[in-house]
């Protein structure tokens, strides 16, 4: 027996490498992406969570030459056979083997394609050794379904080694979505996909392009971007500078070194400017044609400008909603955005250079992939970007800014200048008695050795459960006397919102606390974008003078040294939504939108999906730092776990390890004239009798005890709020 469970168990542990094998092969053999059939109401997958390593092949490792990859002991590249670039996470070529987190060995990971209203149910299991992970299903409001939410210590326990835990929701609504890790770094790392849900009704027949875009480190990982961050970033004994956009915002200190699109990119070398010639990615598209593509957000840090050359971009939709087509030469895109274009073959059979730069001034990060009609010669472009000037002027979409240095002849369209693309989806109305109000401010204030991310003061500190399934076990929480002006604060924020409430947010970015542009996502809603607010720049240079004045930041300290804890309106008139120039009407939706260092973005949504949502600057280096505060919606329609939830606690501070059982004395031996029962027996038999006794009495108070916890416990339940989230 003991032969035939040790033969069980190392046949599993030869399985186990061999099936990852076997997924490898399906994941590198074309089966890299996920289609349900429009016919299916339940559509079921897997995600493999594991480590990988980029740059390697058939456990070898490879280098780049002419956009190809050989084996590291070929020498001779013009008779060396290439290996097949899409069997390899090549990142940005950089030969040194990175050690990445990945999603069924690709990078980024596979697209699932799905149809509204269609059930999702997704298998992830972690095969990580060290580490937990939970998956966000980024832009799904979850209505329903909050404890899928995939967001580690608010809607879900992190999902531990070898363990899994299968996700189950609606596909609803329609539009282009993604999924990412959210425990840690680990997007940084590489974990993340798109998920697009088309509609049951086409009403357009384009064929589809799916694009993520992002920024790389090819030889450290996301905690260590934390930490240099945090504790310093030196290169050759020289402190880094700082990169700075273009109306002079910084950047934090997250060391980029190339970007991405479709997880593949170059390595340029800041001295010589040359790259390392790795393969780039190559969109195929045929000649006369539309094609909508879908873009994704997906780095870490850096706002990108899209561009295409030699061809306009009809921009129809932003994180999945339909805005009124707006027609550019290019648009930006934060981390976490998403935007829907549509791009018309209207070119000379060829190739042509699709382009992502970052909003640098110092650096000028980019990324390139190829468009490659059908006909065209398996060459790179010749091309070169538009050239923008006083007879043709660019248009840019979604500026952090409100314009360009005068002779860039470049012009911004602001997203707060886009409108809805239907008429039927207002804002939420003012109504008295069921509108809140909230002001929260973005940004650093200055800690003793290192400036936290906070909002309003409070650097987020997550509660170490699942804040929505075990909502009386929350510790951590913020209180007045510990948080106030001028103070900041580490604890676990959060607001409460009414049930069937409209609420309106004031996100701002202002004072000392201001500096770095943040786009702020929310979890659980799409929300109306009713009017942003930019600072003054300098008409010629476009740089930053100072913060819109819109906002009072309160407290009796001057501006420029102002925390701005407790910020409001300026002109008290504005006060419950009674603000001039909001787009009410049409105003566009959105999940991520960036929010201007020195302005404010002014947004509504309804309060109608219960269950705890986190709000946070999706930087991941901002957000690893506290900036995030907590949505209590709705507490006692708070749906139920599903039946067997995980939960997860601290372990208790004192171990009461069990009693060591006495040591019997020998039975003594009966007697011949001691009949049947010895008066030793009897006695025994007495103490036996009055311990059960004793404990059944302790049982009946235990059960009587637990039906009134219980009582209580629902009582608790169905309470207006929770009071654990009061700040």
């Amino acid at each position: 027996m003991q032969k035939i469970n040790l033969f069980i168990e190392h046949g599993i542990m030869w399985l186990a490498p061999i099936s990852i094998f076997i997924g490898w092969l399906l994941t590198n053999q074309g089966i890299d992406c996920f289609i349900c059939n429009k016919s299916e109401k339940i559509c079921e997958t897997t995600l493999n969570i594991q480590h990988y390593l980029t740059m390697v092949h058939q456990k070898k490792t490879l280098y780049s030459s002419g956009g190809k990859l050989f084996y590291y002991d070929v020498t001779n590249t013009s008779a060396g056979e290439p290996v097949d670039v899409n069997e390899v996470i090549t990142a940005d070529g950089w030969e040194q083997q990175r050690l990445v987190v990945v999603a069924n060995l690709s990078l980024p990971g596979p697209p699932i394609i799905v149809y509204e209203g269609q059930t999702i149910k997704i298998h992830v299991k972690n095969h990580l050794q060290s580490e937990t992970v939970s998956i966000h299903w980024h832009g799904l409001p979850q209505r329903g379904t909050p404890h899928m939410d995939g967001t580690a210590f608010v809607t879900q326990c992190p999902i531990l080694p070898y363990q899994t835990f299968t996700y189950t929701f609606k596909a609803e609504p329609k539009g282009t979505y993604w999924y990412h890790a959210h425990v840690g770094t680990q997007r940084n790392k590489g974990l993340h996909g798109a998920l697009v849900i088309r509609p049951m009704v086409e009403t357009e027949d384009l064929e589809e392009r799916i694009m993520t875009v992002g920024d790389w480190n090819h030889d450290w990982d996301g905690d260590m971007d934390h930490a240099k961050m945090n504790y310093g970033l030196y290169q050759k004994r020289v402190k880094y500078v700082s990169s700075q956009s273009l109306d002079g915002a910084f950047f934090s200190n997250f060391f980029m070194h190339s970007g991405l699109i479709n997880g593949r990119g170059r390595y340029y070398d800041p001295v010589t400017g040359k790259h390392n010639e790795a393969p780039v990615e190559i969109i195929n598209v045929k000649p006369s044609k539309k094609y909508r593509f879908r873009v994704i957000g997906t780095g870490a840090l850096y706002p990108f400008r899209v561009s295409v050359d030699n061809h306009e971009m009809t921009v129809i939709a932003s994180d999945g909603y339909d805005i009124e087509p707006q027609t550019v030469q290019s648009f930006i895109i934060n981390p976490g955005e998403r935007y829907d274009v549509i791009l018309t073959t209207d070119q000379p059979v060829s190739n042509y250079w699709i382009r992502a730069k970052t909003l640098e001034t110092i650096r000028n990060h980019h990324v390139e992939a190829i468009l490659r009609y059908d006909g065209a010669l398996e060459e790179e472009p010749l091309t070169h970007t538009q050239n923008c000037s006083s007879i043709y002027r660019c248009q840019v979409m979604s500026c952090p800014f409100s314009f360009y240095p005068k002779n860039e002849y470049t012009d911004c369209i602001s997203f707060n200048q886009l409108k809805a693309n239907t008429s039927d989806d207002p804002a939420p109305p003012r109504i008295k008695g069921k509108f809140q109000q909230f002001f929260l401010n973005f940004g650093f204030t200055p800690g003793v050795n290192n400036w936290p991310s906070v909002v309003n003061g409070r650097s987020f500190l997550p509660p170490g459960v699942s804040a929505l399934s075990q909502p009386k076990e929350l510790e951590n929480l913020c209180s007045n006397a510990d948080c106030g002006e001028q103070k900041t604060c580490i604890c676990m924020n959060a607001i409460s919102l009414n049930h069937g409430n409209t609420i309106e947010m004031i996100i701002s970015n202002m004072a000392k606390a201001s500096g770095w542009s943040h786009p702020v996502h929310m979890h659980g809603h799409t929300f109306h974008v009713l009017k942003m607010g930019f600072a003054t720049y300098n008409e010629t240079t476009g740089k930053f003078i100072e913060d819109n004045l819109d906002i009072d930041c309160r407290g009796g300290t001057a501006r420029k040294d102002s925390y701005c804890n407790n910020p409001t309106w300026s002109n008290s008139t504005w006060l419950d939504g009674d603000v001039p120039g909001l787009e009410l009407e049409r105003p566009p939706r959105k999940d991520t939108l960036i929010i201007p260092t020195g302005g404010y973005a002014v947004i509504r949504f309804k309060s109608d999906n219960p269950g705890v949502w986190i709000l946070h600057c999706h930087i991941k280096l901002h957000f690893s730092d506290g900036m995030a505060i907590l949505l209590n919606e709705s507490f006692s329609r708070h749906p139920l776990p599903p039946k067997g939830f995980p939960v997860c606690n601290d372990f208790p501070r004192a171990y009461e390890m069990p009693d060591a059982k006495p040591t019997q004395a020998p039975k003594p031996k009966p007697t011949p004239d001691a009949g049947m029962y010895s008066s030793s027996s009897y006695w025994v038999a007495v103490g036996i009798l009055i311990a059960v006794g004793v404990v059944e009495f302790f049982v009946i108070v235990y059960l009587c005890c637990k039906a009134r916890k219980k009582k209580q416990s629902k009582k608790y339940l169905s309470s207006q709020t929770n009071p654990a989230y009061s700040s």
